[in-house]
Parts: structure tokens; C-alpha cells; sequence
């Protein structure tokens, strides 16, 4: 999945009516609980980040300890959306066994027109179990209910097939594939764009 870097998450001044959404940790599921991260985290992160096939359609490639350790400082502090904060990104848990397995994220990239972008990284040994499409349904959910967003976009390098799978089962619509709109590790990437409104969101609830 191509997700955006933590530090490309910026913070804005807040327009009048921008709600302030601060979850109750954890958000649970059937099998899943998302929460904040901590520092705890850096060995089962690093374990992930630090994989080739992980990061193969991401930005960056594979990250070292250090490196991570520094991800993580700022992942720590994206709990949710205020006046000053624009991005909430969460540990995926398993519940039954306390194993970090990925992340999902939910990001408002614009307040005036109340658009917002998810993003997901998750352990390939534990894909295929639809562990991922659970998590990021918790991120639309607060995305178009709690946060009063319009509309939820998704993005990802052409060839990762999996992650446009996934968007599609979340009932996100393919707006468009950018052809070589990227020049990615060395060579030109394909982008598809998947969108969903909320008033999609809701037939579907």
C-alpha cells in the first residue's frame, strides 16, 4: 500500500465547525483492537518495517531500528483530530494473542471540503484473513461518522494488487489510474485512486 509517511502529516489552524474527535482506547473488533502506539512497539515494528516485501510498493524501503524508533515518536502522537492535529494512526492488535500484526491510518486532508485519506501496512504472514479489511472499516466509520468527512480516498501503487482488493471489498469505488504518475525507487509506478462518499458509506451500513 502506498500510505503516506507520518511526517507528511501536517497539522492546520481549525475552521469554526471542525469537530474534535478523541476515540476511548481500544477501538475493538471481533478479532481486532486498535490503540495508540507506544514504545513498546519498536520490536514487533521494526520485525515488520524492516521487510523487503513489506515495503516494496510504499515510499521508502526497509527501515532500520533506528529509523523505526523515530517512526514511532511521531506515530505515538497521532491519537486524533483537533484543532491543531489532521491524522490518526493506530496499532492493529490481535486480540487473542496481543500481537501487533499492522497499522491502519485516517488522515482529513482537507478541512473546507471534509476530505480525508486511509492508509494500511500489515504483516504479509497475516494476510488473506481479512484482518486488514476489519481494521480499516474502523477507520471509515470514524471518518464519515465521527469526523464528518464527505469523502474517504485510497490509494496504491498499480501492481499491489492485494490493497486494491481490499478497497474494493470495503465498497470503495476505482476513480482512476494515473499512468507513471510517480517516480518511485527508481522507476515510474502506476497510482490507482479509490474513493467512497459518505452517502455510500451509509447505503451500505
Amino acid at each position: 500500500m502506498v500510505t503516506t509517511d507520518p511526517a507528511c502529516f501536517h497539522s492546520r489552524m481549525s475552521e469554526p465547525d471542525d469537530p474534535v474527535v478523541r476515540p476511548t482506547f481500544p477501538l475493538l473488533t471481533e478479532r481486532l483492537a486498535l490503540r495508540p502506539f507506544a514504545g513498546s512497539d519498536l520490536d514487533a515494528l521494526h520485525a515488520m518495517h524492516s521487510r523487503e516485501d513489506v515495503t516494496r510498493y510504499l515510499y521508502w524501503g526497509p527501515r532500520t531500528r533506528d529509523e523505526v524508533r523515530a517512526m514511532l515518536e511521531r506515530l505515538a502522537m497521532m491519537t486524533g483530530f483537533d484543532e491543531q492535529t489532521d491524522a490518526l494512526r493506530l496499532a492493529a492488535i490481535l486480540r487473542d494473542s496481543g500481537t501487533l500484526i499492522g497499522d491502519v491510518s485516517l488522515q482529513r486532508v482537507s478541512r473546507e471540503h471534509r476530505q480525508g485519506e486511509i492508509g494500511f501496512v500489515f504483516d504479509p504472514a497475516r494476510q488473506g484473513r481479512g484482518y486488514a479489511t476489519e481494521a480499516t472499516r474502523v477507520m471509515l466509520a470514524l471518518g464519515f461518522e465521527d469526523l464528518g468527512l464527505h469523502r474517504i480516498v485510497g490509494r496504491c501503487d498499480g501492481r499491489n494488487v492485494a490493497s486494491a482488493r481490499l478497497m474494493e471489498r470495503l465498497g470503495m469505488r476505482r476513480e482512476a489510474r494515473l499512468r507513471e504518475n510517480e517516480f518511485v525507487k527508481g522507476e515510474w509506478t502506476d497510482e490507482l485512486i479509490y474513493a467512497m462518499l459518505a452517502g455510500e458509506w451509509r447505503t451500505r451500513r
